[in-house]
């Protein structure tokens, strides 16, 4: 994207995380942001200096005390992040220190930035297309190393420049039908039908792969939520200890101790997995037991993927056949593992059932198996692939199913043999769903729901 910058009025706010560290960096930009910083600064007049330079010196407040030693880092426009005149201050960490920087900046008539106000400003700068502008919250909250991937992928404009192509698609199209428009009178044809309906064929099947891609790009982002459920002491809270390396669940031998959910967040092969510990399932006249295994139920129904525990040391009743049959049934498409637990225990293992596996969480028996298989199975049939685009936000994911059903339409429409003018409503429809995820074609109302994600300072 590119367009006029405009430099407006001059912000700043910390851009590091506040608290005691090495460095702390504080963020200014606008309009003369390097001559009202230079107010404050002690040392070389940065009104005189190059962009891209840094620079020593103190930071004084308004009544000339100094407040910190720091190096000043110069950019000027458009060579900057938002494309406006920019200025990174780098003085000591530590909350104290790094707010007093910052105010005495804002003393200079600077006003403090709202969250993801210099990325905005990177946008409306055509520095960046709304989707990389998205990317950088991505980054930013990422969770696993392959959620740090996927946005890197949207940052570098990978998305767009799948949708500028179907931009152009859509637009060649366009443009076929409404040449014809224009001389409608002369009865002339310059839209070739054939043409345009293999033009169209082939933008749909491109959608609809890359939407494909959403559900892993969904998971990749989020997490995989995991449900360990099963009846009580079956091993849920010790798998759950073993999986994230530390005592995050009570584990006892007493019946029904974990009372409510427990959520623990582990990482496995660059994939973030949201693992839920739940109240054993069984029939109960506890009022608080019977409240964890109702959430147990609710947990069960929103996951990603499920992991039935059965305890081997212990016989199975008809009860209990019946109950994992019925959960089985119920998770339709949500990956379901049923895996034996206590497997270094000695019993009686005819069970007239096939398990996905028998573990031992806590002599660490064939855990390393049971990593591999979650993994695998919670993105089956996910479209995934390590080195591929991953659609990943859900507002893109709906743009392009809008996009997709416009063009279907239009197809519909082609095979009816309807007029171009009709068709064109259609393509044009398609044409502004595209836009919306770029940014060419936006609101202020999706412009402040997106940057307000972001934090204070990017």
């Amino acid at each position: 994207m590119t367009q006029r910058i405009t430099e407006k009025e001059p912000i700043a706010a910390i851009a590091t995380p506040v608290g005691e560290g090495g460095i702390a960096v504080i963020r200014v930009s606008g309009k003369n942001a390097i001559a009202i910083v230079d107010k404050a600064f002690e040392g070389k007049d940065l009104t005189d200096q190059a962009s891209h330079t840094v620079h020593f010196g103190k930071v004084i407040n308004k009544k000339g005390l100094p407040v910190d030693e720091v190096l000043v880092s110069l950019f000027y426009s458009p060579r900057s992040y938002t494309g406006e005149e920019t200025v990174e201050i780098s003085c000591h960490g530590g909350v104290l220190v790094t707010q007093a920087v910052l105010e005495a900046i804002l003393a200079l008539g600077v006003r403090a930035a709202a969250p993801g106000e210099f990325t905005q400003r990177a946008f409306l700068n055509g520095k960046l297309d709304l989707d990389q502008a998205e990317a950088v919250a991505d980054i930013i909250h990422a969770k696993s190393l392959k959620a740090v991937d996927a946005a890197h992928q949207q940052l570098e404009g990978r998305l767009g420049e799948h949708v500028k192509r179907f931009r152009q698609q859509i637009i060649d199209g366009t443009a076929m039908i409404e040449l014809e428009l224009d001389f409608v009178e002369e009865d002339v044809e310059f839209a070739n039908k054939e043409q345009l309906k293999e033009l169209l064929e082939a933008l749909e099947k491109e959608i609809t792969d890359l939407l494909e891609t959403y559900e892993a790009g969904r998971l990749v982002k989020d997490g995989v939520k995991t449900v360990l459920m099963g009846r009580p002491n079956a091993g849920k809270s010790t798998l759950l200890n073993t999986l994230v390396g530390s005592d995050r669940a009570i584990v006892t031998d007493i019946a029904g101790t974990t009372r409510d959910t427990i959520d623990a967040d582990w990482s496995y092969d660059g994939i973030l997995f949201r693992l839920i510990d739940t109240a054993g399932l069984r029939k109960t006249t506890d009022i608080v037991e019977a409240e964890g295994v109702k959430r147990s139920q609710q947990a069960f129904e929103k996951a990603d993927l499920v992991i039935y525990l059965k305890d081997l040391s212990f016989p199975f009743d008809e009860e209990e056949r019946k109950e994992i049959a019925g959960y089985q049934q119920k998770a339709e498409d949500t990956p379901f593992l049923l895996i034996g637990t206590k497997a270094d225990i000695e019993a009686d293992t005819d069970w007239r059932i096939e398990f996905d596996l028998e573990i031992s969480a806590l002599g660490g028996e064939s855990i390393d198996s049971l990593k591999k298989m979650m993994k695998e199975r919670a993105l089956e049939n996910k479209h995934y692939d390590a080195g591929s685009l991953l659609v990943t936000s859900t507002r893109h994911r709906d743009a392009l199913e809008k996009a997709r059903e416009h063009v279907q339409a239009a197809l519909r429409g082609l095979a009816m043999d309807m007029t171009g003018d009709l068709l064109s409503i259609d393509l044009r429809a398609a044409l502004k769903e595209l836009g919306a995820i770029t940014g060419e074609i936006t609101n202020e109302d999706i412009l402040d729901s997106i940057f307000s994600r972001f934090c204070i300072g990017k």
